[in-house]
């Protein structure tokens, strides 16, 4: 089976980067957080990710270890979302007065996000966040999934918009929605549930690996 290169970005807690090293792919994590403790440092690459997302395949790990792939095949980013997200919307105006502090933090939030979406140094890529404010202006997504769809009791609605990749689809029946209960806010909130992250690395390697497969139509001279 060919081993695909996944960059997992603002990622710290290497949910999905473990779940797509559990099926043998080349995965790596970036943040600007080191990784959790307990976590793999030769893993986890330390600083900012745009020059990865606008080309580079060079870059040292957490463990001071230089790394280099030919090219991502997949980029799932998870940009930071306390400045888009819609329930921080009440923040932005108090009574009556648009706080600008935020609102210039939402337009930078806002540009590193199209900046994972667009990023052109991979051919399928996902962005993750949960629902945005409307000020934000964010596209339409292409699809939302909750933890509880995939045997997790929790309700947690996350949003994808996604190139070149199909839904995440659930993997258990819909289950009781008297058993959800809310996720916490905060640093675990952000964290992808161990179930979650090995549903998107199953399904999207192999959707990624047969469409690979695929036989694609030659310009005829």
């Amino acid at each position: 089976m060919r081993k695909l290169y996944v960059l997992i970005a603002c990622e710290e807690s290497q949910a999905e980067c473990a779940a797509f090293r559990a099926l043998g792919h080349i995965a790596y994590s970036c943040d600007i957080k080191p990784c959790r403790p307990g976590g793999k440092p030769y893993w986890h690459i330390q600083g900012d990710v745009l020059p990865l997302l606008h080309g580079d395949t060079a870059f040292n790990v957490q463990a001071k270890f230089l790394r280099c792939v030919p090219r991502w095949d997949l980029i799932i980013a998870h940009p930071p979302c306390t400045y888009l997200c819609k329930v921080s919307s009440v923040h932005m105006v108090i009574k009556g007065q648009l706080q600008q502090h935020r609102y210039q933090h939402m337009l930078e939030a806002r540009e590193f996000f199209m900046e994972c979406l667009n990023t052109t140094a991979a051919d399928y890529v996902a962005v993750e966040n949960p629902l945005p404010m409307a000020r934000a202006n964010l596209p339409k997504p292409s699809f939302f999934i909750q933890p509880s769809w995939f045997d997790v009791k929790y309700t947690k609605k996350t949003l994808f918009w996604t190139r070149n990749l199909p839904p995440i689809m659930p993997t258990i029946e819909y289950p009781n929605p008297k058993e959800f209960v809310h996720a916490s806010r905060g640093h675990y909130r952000a964290r992808t549930f161990p179930q979650v992250a090995a549903a998107i690395a199953d399904q999207w390697s192999r959707y990624i690996l047969d469409d690979m497969n695929k036989p694609r139509n030659m310009t005829q001279p």
